[in-house]
């Protein structure tokens, strides 16, 4: 099932993760998770590359609020998936997780904020809600791959978050390998890429394995960690995409698919709880990186 905006969703309390794509694009990266668990709800943002005043507006739209926010998780540093200034205004009740790969880059851009706190290859969140985190290959510093689970009793749900990810590889597959749900970037066409008005040195850098996906690399990548449930794609190109074409490389899969856009929010997107018995073990699937 293919939606460009999926239907928002009424959970129990303690239910599982929700995600909501606030905006996704060139122009700025913003996600809302929100964890329903032992502990109540908590809400984190997955980057902030939008302003202040739209991710207030946005949050506002989806029925959150920033007296909400428990942190901040940054992917990476880069200007559309981290706007300092956005990030400062949220004060320093709202801590900023950085991966402890980009710390020398923020210290050296002068991008620490108010109250930042390394982002470690495994952080508790809240009671029973964990993000395990693995390093892309993008650009100098890489991008942090997210692997969220919340755990109740003896059930569970997982959700995987992987944007700017440069080339699939084996251990980014295995991190993420059958979540829930899965959010990944589809970037750009090929063929569009090859024939866009931009410089060589850009399409070098989108394409070169340290950029971006291609709509066929986020389709082999996506068979290969076999997400259970439904598929988010993220960060597609305006210039070098349409979502039709990235829509297309999943038709026939046994997932729900949803497209962020870089203008309005998805809708809540639900990872459930589950019991552990009824969570079948998902197989090794190779993938020819």
């Amino acid at each position: 099932m293919f939606t460009q905006q999926a239907q928002c969703a009424e959970i129990e309390p303690a239910c599982g993760l929700r995600l909501c794509v606030l905006a996704s694009g060139s122009s700025g990266n913003c996600s809302v998770l929100v964890a329903e668990g032992p502990a109540g709800r908590h809400v984190w943002l997955i980057d902030a590359g939008l302003s202040l005043r739209r991710t207030r507006k946005l949050l506002q739209t989806v029925g959150l609020d920033e007296s909400d926010l428990r942190g901040i998780l940054l992917t990476h540093l880069d200007d559309d998936h981290a706007n300092a200034a956005a990030i400062d205004g949220f004060g320093n009740s709202v801590p900023v997780f950085v991966h402890r790969r980009h710390l020398r880059r923020a210290e050296r851009e002068g991008r620490l904020f108010r109250r930042t706190e390394v982002l470690h290859e495994r952080l508790p969140l809240a009671a029973g809600c964990t993000v395990e985190v693995e390093l892309a290959q993008h650009d100098t510093d890489g991008s942090a791959v997210l692997r969220f689970t919340l755990e109740r009793e003896d059930a569970r749900c997982e959700l995987g978050y992987a944007t700017d990810i440069g080339h699939p590889t084996q251990e980014l597959i295995a991190h993420l390998r059958g979540v829930d749900v899965l959010a990944i970037e589809s970037n750009y066409c090929p063929h569009m890429q090859e024939s866009a008005d931009r410089p060589a040195i850009v399409k070098s850098r989108v394409t070169g394995g340290r950029g971006h996906l291609s709509n066929q690399q986020c389709r082999r990548m996506t068979a290969a960690i076999a997400p259970r449930a439904h598929v988010v794609l993220l960060h597609l190109s305006r210039q070098c995409n349409t979502p039709e074409l990235a829509a297309r490389e999943h038709h026939g899969a046994g997932y729900e698919l949803s497209l962020s856009s870089q203008f309005e929010p998805t809708g809540w997107i639900t990872a459930s709880v589950q019991p552990r018995a009824a969570r079948v073990a998902v197989g090794a699937t190779l993938f020819d990186t």
